[in-house]
């Protein structure tokens, strides 16, 4: 299986990956990852990508295609992967296409905006430890309080509300054309097209894995 992971922050691909990687013995791909392992090669396509990355500027689209298919042509590739937030705009999924690059399905973990700024809002953590609560789904023994040291849970500034707001502004922008992008294709006649599927992903992670496993399986089979 060939797969494209798609959701909000907060909406749990991190998780989901996880359990699907695992599941079909797939490579779980980040082109984050990538990027960063590529850096570290004194090579001078490596030395070239370090240069754009500590400059803050993004590395272009053609690069990003170049390394995915580096890396899919891997052994571990052979029966499939994953790719987890990738592609994130319409010009890195047109790019796939034109390097025939074949996807089978495309799955959106969908959860609502209210869902998602409650879970990560909630979040709160010990930070001389990294220890980490949910004020609703993993509370301390005391409310802010270290079940371990006693001392006081904090926010991380990129947990607070305004800023997931933002987060989700930006997501939407950049990702709800992506979407339309694939659903379209999906009903097209392309026979190289991959599936489309939406997950409700409002519930636990248990739920969402048991709906994700059932879609996968359903394409295996057919």
């Amino acid at each position: 299986m060939r797969i494209i992971l798609l959701g909000g922050p907060g909406a749990g691909k991190g998780t989901q990956a996880k359990f699907i990687t695992e599941k079909f013995s797939i490579p779980h791909i980040s082109t984050g990852d990538m990027l960063r392992t590529v850096c570290k090669e004194p090579t001078e396509q490596g030395l070239a990508i370090k240069k754009t990355m500590k400059a803050g500027d993004l590395v272009s689209d053609d690069i990003i295609v170049q390394l995915v298919k580096q890396r899919i042509a891997k052994p571990d590739c052979a029966k499939g992967f994953l790719f987890d937030g990738f592609p994130r705009t319409i010009t890195q999924a047109n790019a796939l296409v034109d390097a025939q690059v074949h996807i089978d399905m495309v799955i959106e973990i969908d959860v609502t905006d209210d869902e998602i700024i409650r879970r990560i809002t909630g979040r709160r953590v010990h930070r001389a430890s990294g220890r980490t609560y949910h004020v609703d789904f993993y509370p301390p023994k005391q409310p802010n309080v270290d079940d371990v040291t006693g001392e006081a849970l904090s926010q991380r500034p990129d947990d607070s509300e305004e800023t997931v707001r933002n987060r989700l502004a930006v997501y939407h922008k950049q990702t709800a054309p992506l979407l339309q992008f694939y659903e379209q294709r999906s009903k097209s006649n392309d026979a190289e097209a991959p599936r489309y599927v939406k997950i409700n992903g409002d519930g636990s992670a248990a739920e969402t894995r048991i709906a994700v496993f059932s879609v996968l399986e359903k394409g295996i089979v057919s």
